[in-house]
């Protein structure tokens, strides 16, 4: 017979002798146990009487509830137990409540549909207030995205440089979404908590030419095919290297009104035509088909994902990690907020263009903060630890400065027409030289030190290597600095 072992139950549950079973309101019932427990839960808890049996031994526990009905299973008097909130006490040897059932959370989830955006009636590509709702969520839901990688690619584990060619640029950023937040009105703030992030098990890295910090310099395809764990990535492209899993939202936003797509159109048209980088309205390719499509309702007007604005998108900031907090200004009722573009790694940089780019599940948790959108107007972030948590534990930095051979032009600033830039050896207070001249050293060490290619070492970079202003205040000679993780370097 086995040995049993008794324990006391707490919060309004009363012990009874089996022999007295009228102090209990309850039958006994003839069960294989030799000592047994009448355990009531008291009607303030469930609104009527619930009354029982447990025995407990060191092999199993076995409770019963005497109602007209019969008998009740144990995992739903153990269901029960635990939302009233039952504290078990004493030597019992197995666990009394399977804690899989015991829900608090309201879960919404946006899943994915068909291979790519296109198929896919929760993924758009442009940004348009017209952009009608997927699906809402209350504040304080759980929602769940599942997001698609930033190229909408057919890309994987045996692909190869020449299969970029076949990628369509115009297909960028494949996001999920828009999620109507109920309650929020336009000049709110939406405070999207990150509460977690699950990887899928391939992701990329990319040179796409004409495309990255050092376009001119870099003017060929090259690929990096990661295999991707919660703990690191590593390929077979990179011996050797070995790179934490620091995982973010690339691309997160709110959908703009009509007026900031109005002047946001704009101030980019006049970019564009001062020769600046500007991308206009491109409605091949462009999802919703019915909105921002050629035959679309407002196919001149919808906005593309590539650069970040006051409505989030695509930010790439790689401190956004598990547990932060984005402050987003509300531009329509309801939000519109939507996730994609998921970054596994990425050096504050992303300087050939792409980072460990991959698709995920993504779970935010939103909530409201009336009128604060007249103070908080663009992107903003709450943080803890973790700004910590992602510093690597050893490093290896170049500094940067705006320097550079007379007869040059950078690339960044070609679109200013200046004779004056080309033949200075010096800028004045430029960081944009400055991070050049930073990252170029650090490529260069690199290669001599870890014996990686030119390529490989840009790529290593885009998910390695943190650029940061050093200062800007020594004119003219301002400072980046590239920082390099060595903690990627598997010896």
């Amino acid at each position: 017979m086995p040995t049993v072992s008794y324990s006391r139950f707490y919060d309004g549950c009363l012990e009874a002798d089996l022999t007295r079973p009228s102090t209990c309101n309850a039958a006994p019932l003839q069960l294989d146990q030799p000592c047994f427990r009448l355990l009531r839960i008291m009607e303030k808890q469930h609104g009527a009487p619930c009354h029982g049996l447990m025995s407990s031994t060191q092999s199993r526990i076995v409770l019963w509830t005497v109602l007209p009905t019969g008998r009740i299973r144990m995992k739903t008097l153990l269901s029960l137990m635990a939302t009233a909130g039952i504290v078990l006490a004493g030597a019992v040897p197995l666990a009394l409540a399977d804690t899989t059932e015991v829900k608090w959370q309201n879960k919404v989830v946006i899943e994915k549909e068909g291979k790519h955006c296109v198929d896919d009636p929760n993924c758009f590509n442009r940004y348009h207030p017209a952009i009608p709702p997927v699906s809402s969520a209350k504040p304080g839901d759980m929602i769940t995205f599942h997001t698609r990688d930033a190229l909408d690619a057919d890309l994987n584990l045996t692909s190869v440089a020449d299969d970029l060619a076949a990628i369509d640029l115009n297909l960028v950023h494949p996001m999920t979404g828009p999620v109507h937040v109920e309650g929020a009105k336009r000049g709110d703030v939406l405070a999207i908590t990150l509460v977690d992030i699950e990887p899928d098990q391939y992701g990329y890295t990319v040179i796409v030419p004409g495309f990255g910090f050092l376009r001119d310099i870099y003017t060929k395809p090259h690929l990096v095919n990661w295999k991707l764990t919660r703990n690191h990535a590593v390929s077979e492209q990179m011996p050797g290297v070995k790179v934490p899993y620091e995982a973010f939202m690339g691309s997160v936003g709110v959908l703009p009104g009509p007026p900031e797509t109005k002047a946001w159109l704009a101030r980019e048209a006049a970019l564009g035509k001062a020769k600046g980088v500007a991308l206009p309205p491109q409605p091949i390719g462009a999802l919703p088909t019915a909105v921002c499509g050629p035959e679309g309702s407002h196919k001149d007007e919808c906005l593309r994902t590539i650069p970040p604005r006051e409505n989030g998108g695509n930010m790439d900031v790689q401190q956004m990690q598990v547990g932060t907090t984005l402050l987003l200004p509300c531009f329509i009722d309801g939000c519109g907020l939507f996730v994609g573009d998921v970054h596994y790694a990425q050096g504050d940089g992303e300087v050939s263009g792409t980072a460990i780019e991959t698709g995920a599940v993504v779970t935010v948790r939103a909530e409201i903060r009336k009128g604060q959108g007249a103070h908080i107007t663009s992107p903003e972030v709450e943080g803890g630890s973790q700004i910590k948590d992602i510093e690597p534990s050893k490093f290896y930095q170049t500094i940067g400065l705006p320097i550079k051979k007379a007869g040059e032009v950078p690339e960044q600033l070609k679109y200013l027409e200046s004779e004056k830039i080309k033949d200075l050896e010096n800028l004045s207070e430029d960081l944009t030289l400055a991070a050049r001249d930073a990252l170029i050293k650090m490529i260069a060490y690199i290669q001599r030190e870890h014996g990686l290619s030119a390529e490989q070492a840009y790529i290593l970079a885009s998910v390695a290597v943190d650029l940061r202003v050093g200062q800007v205040v020594d004119v003219p000679n301002y400072v980046v600095t590239a920082v390099l993780n060595l903690d990627v370097f598997d010896k």
